[in-house]
């Protein structure tokens, strides 16, 4: 009968079962674990940095099926990709969760991570323990947010005039492929939006807004019903 791997002890004295294969799988510690585990969010970091802003590209991604996906959202590129490390998935649930709460940003959310992630291996290098590094993305983030409290502008919402709300929905459709169609886009979703809007919560249900696609005519027949 074949071998299924190797016997060995603890420092107590206990047997542990060393199966095959992970016998010459080498094991880190320490800093060197840290920086393993940046390196790989970085590494997914980096495949959507050429995705970003005004002069992002989009990606082709072809599934195992053969079907091919042009994109430049985050959600969609990482969604499509085959993760195995542990971090790697992190940034992939990050910009996930990022699209299910806000919508957009997916892409510069895994970004922003993946540079944090660049100078706190820097901070590493300088003997910096990874909690006081931990500590200090913390309160560097209160201070962030203190100040966008400050500068913050409240905009009174009249809904009898939804041009604010139709140029931020055109702000946001301006890096993705339905761009010529910019303005008609905008005034649908804000429609939308207000249709199905709870005005005393503030809050919107997406799961009201139904999207349905429709083979052949062009993106300027689409309809808000």
């Amino acid at each position: 009968m074949p071998s299924v791997g190797t016997l060995a002890f603890d420092e107590f004295g206990r047997p542990v079962l060393i199966l095959k294969g992970q016998e010459s799988k080498k094991r880190l510690f320490g800093i060197e674990a840290h920086k393993s585990h940046i390196l790989a969010g970085k590494a997914v970091a980096d495949t959507l940095k050429t995705s970003l802003g005004p002069r992002g590209m989009d990606k082709c991604m072809v599934s195992p099926d053969g079907d091919i996906t042009i994109t430049n959202d985050g959600a969609t590129i990482l969604s499509m990709m085959h993760v195995e490390n542990e971090i790697g998935k992190l940034l992939v649930q990050l910009s996930k969760s990022q699209d299910d709460e806000i919508g957009d940003g997916t892409t510069g959310v895994v970004v922003l991570a993946g540079a944090l992630l660049e100078y706190a291996e820097a901070l590493l290098d300088k003997g910096i323990h990874p909690i006081r590094i931990a500590d200090g993305y913390e309160l560097a983030a209160k201070i962030a947010l203190d100040h966008l409290d400050k500068i913050a502008e409240a905009y009174p919402l009249d809904l009898t005039k939804l041009d604010p709300l139709i140029n931020t929905a055109m702000t946001t459709l301006g890096s993705k492929i339905i761009n010529r169609c910019q303005r008609q886009m905008a005034e649908i979703a804000v429609n939308a939006i207000m249709n199905v809007a709870d005005m005393e919560r503030r809050d919107v249900n997406f799961e009201l807004i139904k999207v349905q696609g429709k083979v052949g005519g062009r993106l300027e027949d689409t309809l808000l019903v």
